[in-house]
């Protein structure tokens, strides 16, 4: 059943999908402003179709034409909860997914390294980590919390999708494989 963007983004706010593997520490992923009250929101969906300038696809045997994405990211009294839900990608495998420090461009790395709240600091408590396992028909949904509020003058710029499941610990923590896709935040 194909779903579109546009419910993508109202079920990832509402916390409905599919969630196949355990979540990962909630995050925040802000918006290009505060609010009076000092809330910042971010959220990017798309298509991952050539038309769709703020969801690209860098590697078309991962991400399948017609695949859909949506991040929301809230941040706000001392917390940052971030959502991501993606369908149309292939089924039963797991994705790196991390937010980034700028938007999406025509290549893979324009969009900067993850996002850290603690400079330097590479693991799910600084960063934003949401990988993502499909079910048999490629939707999944995964969602972080971090214990920090985004500033509103350092926002991330995007949510990149990676080849690989993030690795955790050792040496290469952090690293998730290829950008495969980008939403761009605003």
């Amino acid at each position: 059943m194909r779903v579109p963007a546009f419910l993508l983004i109202l079920l990832a706010a509402a916390g409905v999908g599919a969630c196949a593997g355990p979540s990962a520490p909630l995050q925040n992923a802000p918006a290009r402003g505060a609010s009076p009250d000092g809330q910042v929101t971010l959220s990017g969906a798309g298509d991952f179709t050539p038309a769709d300038t703020d969801a690209i696809v860098y590697d078309r045997k991962l991400v399948p034409e017609g695949a859909q994405a949506s991040v929301s990211v809230e941040s706000s009294g001392g917390q940052t909860r971030t959502s991501l839900v993606v369908e149309g990608l292939l089924p039963s495998r797991t994705y790196g997914a991390h937010l980034h420090t700028k938007p999406c461009g025509k290549k893979p790395n324009d969009s900067g390294p993850h996002y850290q709240h603690h400079a330097g600091k590479i693991d799910p408590v600084s960063e934003v980590w949401l990988d993502i396992t499909t079910d048999g028909e490629g939707t999944g949904r995964s969602s972080a919390r971090n214990d920090w509020v985004l500033a509103p003058d350092r926002l991330p710029g995007s949510l990149v999708i990676h080849a690989k499941p993030t690795v955790t610990s050792g040496p290469q923590a952090g690293q998730a494989g290829d950008r495969v896709a980008c939403l761009t935040l605003s």
